[in-house]
């Protein structure tokens, strides 16, 4: 042990000695141009007379400098050209460079491998397992495409598992491109004489190599990485299709879409319901069960218009009948007929995705170009302990019911709970939402989640946060839930719970797994910015790619899938999430777009706040909804925007004017100075740009103008 650690002391001291001696006798400014130039002709001599010796010494330097990480290899390497042509100089600088950058590794490894990866084992457990899979893959981009130094490449190196023999042969064949370029460029450098030699077609053509190399490498590494996947599946002389989409969600109705119309032969495989999630048991049923709790709460303010209340009867039956009628009436939009129309050929079955080209569908295979998952997301629902017990509804099945709880239990402070919640409360039922965080919908302003919370409590609505559920129990034939708070339990009893917290991405049961697929953390489908899984043709959107589980937003992806697979080697666009807008239909309902003051204080974004009450718009005066709020962040002292949060009725509608603001980076002067019609909602957005512009008034050119006018009245 004690000879080891002597060892690696005289290799540390060879370096540094190395490179003492070599900035000590200016060696560094020998390696250069100028220097090889006006020492041309002197080399050329000692190669005809020495040629042997000349090249043993050459190389001998090349391996010594590479060895020691010393600087002016790429100057080396222009020499070989200059002075022993094309084929010699690329056979010498090819093998030293490989020798020198070995050397290197082995010194690395020798000297300090052992007390990093000592040190640092737990960090680096991820790194190594990398390199054991893909090391030599690595390797090789970064050989082919210089990223990195490749001193710095070879000592990082040495620090890893990687094998010598694997290094070696990999650096071997991943820097002959760079080899052949240099030293042709090496050549031709040699024979410049005058300032016209610059414009020799040789010497171009030597400089565009040096320039255009990096590019064409990195597209080869491109190809070879998006690929290598794929090679060992045997590839079907020609395709039944150009795409097979799984699932026929927002995501893949809209991706089949779009494929069939630029005429390519798309399937659309579903096993259950066209439409999806959105259509059948999300956004569509939802607004129409809000929109029949809505009027049932107006109905009980008429007083608040002049009008003599009366209870509104209603059967709960007939209500979530209506709902059915209502999915029943939009489900055309979505179906097989109409689809088929537009030339997607609509498979109803279960899928399997058997390799990158082939999914068999009931055990009927087809091959295909590309696929699509979209296969969208189901509720989360934790192993909550006696959770069996209670006929628990999710967000897919609440519309099953046909008779109104009395007292009912929403688990989720989320979107999706709130809108439910305060439905079945309006409805008449007795509503506890338990939230294990401080507020219902964490995520926005708290003056936004006070306006929720406070219409909450005058629907009835119980509102525990700060509970945590731990389990389910029945006691004398009543279903209770036991929470946690305060470190004390709260037992509270129920008809019905409705778990909503949250939604997973549907990722298993098709072959994902089998083919090796790769899920991110976040249990989605893991996907680049082009929307590719780690198969270049395997594509996902939707709630099954996230990373976000909106509706428009796996429309706004499935147009970047179809076109990015369609187009495969020819043009790709990387999806653009730069301005989402989303809204909660609670009343008030919440529209958001870009960052609020939450996000900004908590990212240390600058930004400046304007506000408008709706209390001072007509409209919502007049339509006596005076409550709510329009609030804008900017960049200080301009009027871009950075984020718009909405509370307050008709927000959905409203935000569109600033999401178009956003996208097309139109700001608040220009908002401000568009014709708003009175007496509308819509005012507000241009009263909260006339804030912002009161608050960047120039004063000191008012105070001028001012005395100006006063000047005039004399």
């Amino acid at each position: 042990m004690k000879t080891k650690k002597i060892f690696r002391l005289i290799v540390l001291l060879a370096f540094v000695i190395g490179f003492a001696l070599f900035f000590k006798y200016d060696l560094h400014e020998k390696l250069t141009l100028d220097s090889i130039k006006a020492s041309q002709q002197q080399f050329k001599s000692f190669y005809e007379n020495s040629p042997v010796q000349t090249i043993g010494l050459f190389a001998t330097i090349y391996i010594l400098s590479t060895a020691l990480s010393l600087p002016g290899a790429a100057i080396l390497t222009l020499l070989a050209g200059a002075l022993f042509g094309v084929v010699t100089g690329f056979i010498i600088v090819s093998f030293a460079s490989t020798i020198g950058a070995t050397l290197a590794f082995l010194a690395a490894r020798f000297v300090l491998r052992d007390s990093v990866q000592g040190r640092f084992k737990p960090q680096l457990k991820t790194i190594n397992e990398g390199i054991e899979k893909e090391g030599a893959f690595y390797l090789f981009t970064l050989r082919l495409i210089p990223l990195f130094p490749f001193f710095l490449i070879n000592l990082v190196m040495g620090l890893t598992p990687i094998r010598v023999f694997t290094f070696f042969w990999i650096s071997q064949l991943g820097m002959i491109g760079g080899t052949i370029v240099y030293v042709y460029a090496g050549t031709q450098l040699a024979a410049i004489e005058s300032l016209k030699d610059i414009v020799a077609p040789e010497i171009i053509i030597a400089f565009a190599l040096l320039g255009i190399f990096p590019l064409i490498a990195k597209k080869t590494v491109d190809v070879i990485r998006v690929n290598k996947i794929l090679w060992k599946f045997k590839k079907p002389k020609s395709f039944d299709f150009n795409m097979v989409v799984i699932g026929a969600g927002s995501a893949g109705l809209v991706s089949a879409y779009i494929a069939s119309a630029i005429k390519a032969k798309v399937a659309l495989i579903e096993k259950s319901q066209m439409g999806g999630d959105c259509l059948n048991t999300g956004c569509v049923p939802s607004k129409a069960l809000i929109k029949s709790a809505r009027y049932l709460s107006m109905a009980r303010k008429a007083e608040k218009l002049g009008l003599e209340s009366q209870p509104v009867i209603f059967e709960f039956s007939e209500v979530m009948e209506r709902v059915q009628k209502v999915i029943q009436t939009v489900a055309p939009h979505d179906s097989v007929e109409r689809y088929t129309d537009l030339g997607v050929d609509c498979i109803t079955g279960t899928a399997e995705i058997i390799d990158p080209y082939r999914v068999s569908v009931d055990g009927k295979m087809i091959t295909t170009k590309n696929i699509v998952v979209a296969t969208g997301a189901v509720p989360f629902v934790p192993p909550f302990k006696g959770l069996e017990l209670t006929d628990y509804k999710t967000s897919d099945t609440i519309w099953n019911l046909r008779k109104l709880p009395e007292k009912m239990i929403v688990l989720g402070g989320g979107p999706i709970g709130c809108e439910l919640a305060q439905c079945f409360a309006r409805f008449g039922a007795k509503v506890s939402i338990i939230e294990m965080g401080p507020h219902l919908l964490v995520r926005e302003d708290n003056e936004v989640i006070e306006f929720v919370e406070k219409s909450f409590s005058e629907d009835g609505i119980e509102i525990l946060t700060n509970h945590k559920a731990k389990k389910f129990i029945v006691e004398d034939d009543q279903k209770i839930l036991v929470c946690e708070t305060n470190d004390q339990e709260l037992k509270i009893p129920f008809d019905e719970v409705l778990i909503a917290l949250g939604r997973r991405a549907n990722t298993k049961g098709f072959g994902l797994e089998k083919l090796g697929v790769e899920i991110a953390r976040t249990g989605t489908v893991k996907v680049d910015p082009f929307l590719r899984s780690n198969y270049p043709n395997i594509f996902a959107c939707g709630d099954v790619a996230g990373p976000y589980q909106f509706t428009h937003t796996a429309a706004h992806q499935a147009w970047y899938v179809a076109v990015n697979a369609l187009f495969s080697g020819i043009k790709k666009f990387k999806v653009d999430y730069r301005v989402i807008p989303w809204c909660t239909f609670t009343d008030p309902e919440i529209a958001r777009v870009g960052i609020n003051e939450k996000d900004a204080q908590q990212q240390n974004i600058p930004h400046e706040v304007t506000e408008y009450q709706l209390s001072d718009l007509d409209r919502a005066i007049a339509d006596s909804e005076a409550e709510g709020i329009v609030k804008v962040l900017t960049v200080p002292g301009k009027d871009e925007i950075l984020g718009v949060t909405i509370a307050g009725a008709h927000a959905g509608e409203l935000i569109a004017e600033f999401v178009l603001a956003m996208r097309y980076k139109l700001g608040l002067n220009k908002i401000l100075g568009t014709i708003h019609i009175y007496p509308t909602w819509s005012e507000a957005n241009k009263y909260v740009a006339g804030n912002w512009k009161k608050a960047h008034a120039p004063k000191k050119l008012l105070t001028y103008i001012e005395r100006f006018h006063r000047w005039r009245r004399h």
